[in-house]
């Protein structure tokens, strides 16, 4: 009987890999992604990844290297080779991945395009109610080509396509074709220059010291912070208490953007030692769970503005920064139906009005969020965190016994007054709310593909906020944005330094740049809220219009 020789684990490591094999891979239910030219099958830790399986899942079947560089550490970074199971030669062209609808073909199956011809196929998509003509004898889609798609795979159509007006269709390719003119060509040789580019800018930024952190600065920082819980507490026992909690809610305000910092790794660069900085400070202090602000915010940067994916621009009923929400799109991170209902076509239709005292009610909500997250399990169970939930259920505890039974119930004595200091200490922490939508509502949604760079995305969804210097401890590095979205784990005091090196690397690659003043911004986001406002003035009269004619909305 003739043996076979198995090759060592390292020389399986380094063994070449399809991309028809890896598709097949990703068919079986495998979360295979690559990195650095190495394939990477992380099954097996993806219920032990600290910030959630959910980041992972929408990196399935893409070149993650600039997302992984981005947001893990060198250790992290050593650890992931633990799960490699092969390499890949050359540019790597993204697949759709299954959370995004993505279809993959079993290995096994007879396919229907050669290797050679599926080598060159930008993703597994799944037809688009839009752009993709449908065959009415075969059922399946002929997928239109443009600059943010590329496909030539027949998907059969699985599900029958919401009807909604033609409008809404012509607005959705008219963002696409402005940013396809605006921002630099999805085709590969230039998205590989502009990959090229930003790995350089990062060194450039190393090269500087720019990645470690300024302690001092943290000092003034925790001067800030004892001054203003001191006045706070003075106050309080006066019996001034208005004034009391607007000073608590200047210490919360504060306390978030460090907690921000140790979210991403930021200050010790240490993930224990960050991560107990940052419970401290959101859940004992705050109120808040950094475990909960951490599975959203990582699939946050990962898929900055895309409305069915990012938990930063889920609002619904109470904003939709697009018009693709009247559609009813299911929220892959909350794994729900976002319903455009009564609520919403009431509310959104004045949702520019509503921006301002909606966000002074927003730290409410992040109460809910947290609590859910927590009582839910939605925590990690296994892995480096999964002791964080019980760190954090205990922060909650000592937070309302605090504040909810010492401040409010103990000390202020009447519930007029505690009323009061509720609305004044939470309204105060709104301008945080307000720095957090600025950078983002206002930018693009379109969606451009599985062609474009992580910097180009980052880039063309994220705006910067133009300030001076002294005004910086009030936007506490919020105002950078868009480099944050570049570099999240650059400590936040050493980004106006990073400015310089990000407007280089834009000019060098023609990125445009976003930044507005204040003033600007603000204007830029009400103008866009008020812009998706009258298009569902638009779409109702048009519904009320074929309603009084008897005529189907679908009927074009």
């Amino acid at each position: 009987m003739a043996t076979v020789a198995i090759p060592p684990s390292s020389a399986r490591k380094d063994t070449i890999l399809s991309r028809r094999y890896i598709e097949g891979q990703i068919a079986e239910g495998k979360h295979v992604i690559i990195f650095d030219g190495r394939v990477l099958k992380v099954d097996a830790w993806i219920n032990f990844h600290p910030g959630g399986d959910k980041s992972i899942k929408h990196m399935v079947g893409r070149d993650a290297t600039d997302e992984i560089n981005a947001l893990h550490s060198k250790e992290a970074r050593q650890r992931m080779l633990s799960y490699q199971v092969g390499r890949i030669q050359g540019p790597w062209l993204n697949f759709l991945p299954p959370i995004h609808g993505g279809k993959f073909r079993p290995y096994t199956e007879e396919p229907c395009l050669t290797d050679e011809e599926s080598s060159g196929l930008e993703t597994s998509a799944p037809p688009s109610p839009i752009f993709d003509a449908v065959d009415g004898k075969t059922g399946a889609c002929r997928r239109k080509t443009s600059a943010a798609t590329d496909t030539s795979v027949s998907t059969p159509v699985n599900e029958k396509a919401e009807s909604k007006p033609f409008f809404l269709d012509a607005r959705t390719q008219e963002e696409i074709d402005f940013d396809t003119a605006k921002y630099p060509s999805l085709d590969m040789k230039n998205q590989e220059f502009i990959k090229r580019k930003y790995r350089e800018l990062d060194q450039k930024i190393r090269a500087e010291g720019l990645y470690q952190c300024n302690y001092f600065s943290y000092f003034v920082e925790c001067c800030r912070y004892a001054l203003f819980v001191t006045l706070s507490y003075i106050l309080l026992q006066w019996g001034w208490y208005a004034s009391s909690a607007f000073f608590l809610g200047c210490f919360w305000h504060q306390l978030v953007f460090t907690a921000h910092d140790a979210g991403h790794m930021g200050i010790t660069h240490n993930f224990h030692v960050d991560s107990v900085i940052g419970m401290v400070i959101a859940d004992y202090l705050g109120g808040l769970s950094l475990g909960w602000w951490k599975r959203s915010h990582n699939v946050h940067h990962i898929v900055t503005n895309e409305p069915e994916h990012d938990p930063d621009i889920e609002h619904m009923p109470f904003f939709a920064v697009s018009h693709r929400f009247f559609n009813s799109l299911r929220s892959t991170y909350y794994d729900r139906v976002m319903k455009f209902d009564a609520a919403s076509r009431v509310l959104l239709r004045y949702q520019n009005y509503l921006y301002y005292p909606i966000l002074m009610l927003a730290r409410f909500n992040l109460y809910r969020l947290s609590w859910e997250y927590l009582l839910l399990g939605q925590a990690p169970k296994k892995g480096p965190a999964w002791w964080h939930r019980w760190f954090e259920f205990a922060g909650q505890v000592f937070f309302w016994y605090w504040f909810g039974y010492g401040v409010l119930y103990c000390t202020i004595p009447d519930w007029s007054s505690r009323f009061t200091f509720i609305m004044v200490s939470h309204i105060v922490t709104s301008p945080l709310h307000l720095q957090i939508t600025l950078s983002h509502f206002a930018m693009s949604t379109a969606d451009m593909g599985v062609r474009e760079s992580f910097p180009q995305k980052m880039l063309r969804t994220t705006m910067d906020v133009d300030c001076p210097t002294w005004l910086d401890f009030v936007h506490g590095g919020l105002q950078f944005q868009a480099i944050h979205h570049l570099y999240p784990r650059l400590p936040r005091h050493n980004l106006r330094r990073a400015q310089k090196l990000v407007l280089e690397f834009c000019k060098d690659t023609g990125i445009p740049y976003a930044i507005f003043t204040f003033y600007d911004g603000n204007k830029e986001v009400l103008g866009k809220l008020g812009d998706v406002a009258k298009q569902l003035r638009l779409l109702e009269e048009c519904r009320k219009s074929c309603a009084e004619q008897g005529v189907l909305l679908d009927q074009h």
